[in-house]
């Protein structure tokens, strides 16, 4: 999934396309959850990168995040992109909260 969309789409600049997780459509105890009830998932998979902004000098700055890291998006922001009837999103490095170690 995510070698097919890298291979279709390469962000530009300092730009991050990211998979979120599927949502937790069924709690623990083994409750199913309504899918208007699940609340919006702020986790995702890193699918491509950019090469980097480039500061004053002309300089690429390194992205923060690589392929395949799991991140923590912020609650409101990105734009969607669909590639082969997936949903992905594209946001600025910058504005991706933190990554989890594995």
């Amino acid at each position: 999934m995510a070698g097919r969309a890298f291979k279709t789409f390469l962000p530009l600049f300092d730009r991050v396309l990211v998979q979120r997780f599927s949502p937790e459509l069924k709690t623990k105890g083994g409750i199913v959850i309504p899918e208007k009830s699940t609340e919006k998932v702020l986790k995702a998979t890193v699918v491509a990168t950019g090469p980097g902004l480039a500061d004053k000098d002309g300089k690429t700055r390194p992205m923060n995040v690589v392929i395949g890291d799991k991140v923590l998006l912020p609650e409101y922001g990105g734009t969607k992109v669909s590639l082969e009837n997936e949903e992905f999103f594209l946001f600025r490095d910058s504005d991706i909260l933190g990554k989890f170690l594995h």
